[in-house]
């Protein structure tokens, strides 16, 4: 046979050799007549290749498990078992893994290795399927520094000597497991390239995780759920369009309700969630992030499995089930994703096959200081491909309509909450992350180039300039940007007491300088109801009357004002308590008097906001929006016209307690004003001071205009009116 010298041996059988398919498996004689093959099996007592109907016993090469036989012609790639017994077990009879010819090559990986492969997944990861005539798993892993790697599962006792994996080419370690089957739990073991140390890692391709606080990679086997949604796949463009409304429930799947203090499961929240949204009227669910990650305290912004769903509310098969009912229930699902960091548990990305692999090495470039997390790299090629391949993932494997992306200002600039001497320059000498913005702008064209319709958001907090403009026109391409200016200025001078209001009535109109600088959605997010920050119903100030009524302000003028919409869940109940991600909702307020009448209020103007295109259809400029008087700071009063075409509604939002009477707007002369919605009427909790229904332009000038209408404005009070036909 062969000669293997005692080093290799030693090395298999200690679990340091790097390259097994230069060893194990089949290789031609010495004679050239035949194979020679050679199998590693620690504990064995007795064990014979089976072919060609004979049965060749194997022979001791290293006292450990390396044995070997000489088997007759069988051509290039001989058909062969193994059968084998150990010492207090029973005889049993397998498939050689490396007996099988890799299916990968390094070739298929070139795009990987150049940074522009968004579907790295249809290669990398545990694919279950069938070759040589045999059913398993292929598993395969980017660890291009490692010195071996093998795969480490409940298939073979998380034994990491039994099953080490090929290197390939392109840094890919690639090994078909015959007899693995879906549902089978595993992790690959690295041996580090210095020291030679051992570690322990989740697959970053895994699609889907163990759950139960376990922290092992899980075969998913082919998707089972058949999609009905073909109706809205096919309109989704249209449905999103830059001229149709698009309002977002934003919710954290885990505590939007629970069922006796546990997590409801996707098919539970089918039934409700989906109705309740509906119901309220939003036009798209916004979902916390739903990949893997360990914490629940992050909320899902520290993800491990960028290709995996939380195992939280059920398997891969049952979010897919909750996307499709929702598209069936003309819902959009947007998914917050986050690209911007990762943690540094153990078993995830961080220091992957012993050296900064995901992460820049130099912690004033990896290290995240505000949440104690890693960086991406985003200079590597192959991180690229991986975060380009996570977003199309959960686009075409979900049928995501937008991805929500997270943090976009702590991936623009290095020094991102760091202090000088605390980060280093790009190669320009400036603060912005070069690689980071070529990044985003690949991914949002390489997104809509291949999912038209599709929608991407940007978390951006700061002026960078051309979020939402076109990567052709020097911008990063995405399709809206979170209004965080315009969030932090009304809850800012929402908390103010009446008497100071005035001062600062510019935080009410300043956003108008930049509304039209970037296509925004007006948020009222999760970030706002947390950390001491109080609940928005008790940001407001005065008794509970009061606060109601700058609540139903607030949400009235939101939802008049340009931009798409965004809430958290349970801005329809105003809890006292801020949210608690370990806890559900308040639920019983649903029912309750002032909250009650507030969730009303919301899912009529939501109806408003959707049927009225004028509150909807041309959000992006100067031409949807006209000022009546954005000046009058000593009443506290804003007036606005919302346009699309013919269609205009006048609004009119008294921001100071006090009612005013005989006020004068200026309008077209000639029109006509119907009144459609005020937050004083009593079915919102309002107090019944409702002004005329019927509103005609008459010949007294006001505010640049030949022609006005006179009305009675009710303290804290919004109202809406649709424009007739001019007479």
């Amino acid at each position: 046979m062969n000669r293997v010298p005692e080093s290799v041996l030693e090395a298999i059988a200690r679990g340091r050799f790097g390259d097994p398919g230069a060893v194990l498996g089949p290789h031609r004689a010495a004679s050239g007549d035949g194979h020679v093959v050679r199998v590693f099996l620690p504990g064995v007592v007795e064990a014979a290749v089976l072919a060609n109907g004979e049965r060749v016993p194997l022979e001791w090469l290293h006292a450990d498990g390396v044995l070997a036989a000489e088997i007759g012609g069988l051509g290039d790639v001989p058909d062969y078992r193994i059968r084998w017994r150990s010492e207090d077990g029973p005889e049993q009879t397998i498939d050689d893994p490396y007996r099988f010819v890799p299916s990968l090559r390094a070739a298929d990986f070139a795009d990987f290795a150049a940074g522009r492969d968004f579907r790295a997944y249809e290669r990398l990861g545990a694919h279950a399927m069938r070759q040589g005539g045999v059913d398993g798993v292929r598993f395969a892993v980017w660890a291009p520094n490692a010195t071996r790697a093998a795969v480490v599962g409940d298939f073979n006792d998380w034994n990491a000597r039994r099953h080490p994996m090929r290197p390939i080419g392109a840094g890919v370690w690639e090994l078909f497991l015959p007899g693995v089957a879906a549902g089978a739990h595993y992790k690959y073991e690295f041996r580090t390239p210095v020291g030679g140390r051992k570690s322990m890692k989740a697959d970053p391709f895994a699609f889907a995780s163990e759950g139960s606080r376990g922290t092992a990679s899980v075969v998913a086997g082919a998707p089972a759920h058949a999609w009905e949604d073909e109706k809205w796949m096919k309109s989704r463009a249209a449905r999103q369009a830059a001229d149709r409304p698009l309002a977002a429930y934003e919710v954290h799947v885990g505590s939007w309700r629970r069922a006796a203090g546990k997590w409801k499961t996707w098919r539970e929240l089918a039934k409700e969630l989906i109705p309740h949204a509906k119901w309220l009227g939003f036009t798209h669910l916004e979902l916390l992030p739903v990949m893997e990650h360990p914490f629940d305290g992050s909320w899902g912004y520290q993800v491990t499995g960028f290709f995996a769903p939380t195992a939280r509310f059920g398997a891969p098969d049952d979010l897919r089930a909750f996307v499709d009912a929702a598209h069936r229930a003309d819902l959009g699902v947007i998914l917050d994703w986050v690209p911007g960091h990762f943690p540094r548990d153990a078993h995830g990305l961080a220091f992957f096959d012993g050296t900064h692999l995901y992460e820049p090495a130099d912690p004033r470039v990896g290290y995240h200081p505000d949440w104690h997390t890693f960086e991406f790299d985003y200079s590597r090629p192959e991180v690229r491909s991986f975060l380009y391949s996570s977003a199309t993932y959960w686009i075409e494997r979900y049928h995501a309509d937008g991805l929500r992306v997270d943090a976009v200002a702590s991936m623009l600039y290095l020094d991102y909450s760091r202090k000088p001497g605390e980060w280093v320059p790009n190669e320009k000498g400036g603060r912005e992350n070069l690689h980071a913005v070529e990044l985003l702008k690949e991914l949002n064209d390489g997104l809509h180039e291949r999912f038209p319709g599709v929608l991407t958001c940007a978390e951006e907090s700061t002026s960078w300039p051309g979020v939402t403009r076109p990567v052709r026109e020097g911008g990063l391409g995405f399709d809206l940007k979170w209004n965080l200016g315009w969030m932090n200025d009304w809850l800012a001078f929402l908390r103010l007491p009446a008497e100071r209001r005035s001062k600062w009535f510019t935080k009410l109109t300043f956003g108008l300088t930049y509304a039209f600088e970037e296509k925004f959605l007006l948020p009222l997010s999760h970030d706002e109801v947390v950390h001491g920050k109080r609940s928005l119903l008790n940001k407001m100030p005065g008794g509970e009357p009061e606060r109601f009524a700058n609540l139903r302000v607030l949400y009235g003028c939101m939802m008049a004002l340009p931009g798409r919409k965004l809430l958290f869940m349970g801005s329809e109940l105003a809890p006292e308590a801020e949210w608690n991600h370990d806890d559900e909702l308040p639920w019983r307020r649903l029912t309750e008097g002032r909250p009650a009448e507030l969730g009303a209020y919301l899912a009529e103007l939501l109806r408003t906001y959707r049927e009225e295109p004028a509150l909807h259809a041309c959000e992006d400029s100067w031409d949807g929006f006209e000022w009546i008087d954005a000046d009058d700071a000593a009443r506290c009063v804003l007036s606005f016209v919302r346009k699309s075409g013919e269609r205009s509604v006048l609004v009119i939002a008294n921001l100071s307690p006090r009612r005013w009477t005989g006020m004068r707007f200026g309008v077209a002369p000639g029109t006509t004003w119907e009144r459609i919605l005020s937050s004083e009427e009593p079915r919102f909790g309002g107090g019944g001071d409702l002004p005329a229904e019927r509103l005609e332009a008459e010949a007294v000038p006001a505010h640049g205009r030949e022609a006005s209408v006179g009305v009675d404005v009710a303290g804290l009070s919004v109202t809406w009116w649709r424009a007739g036909s001019p007479r």
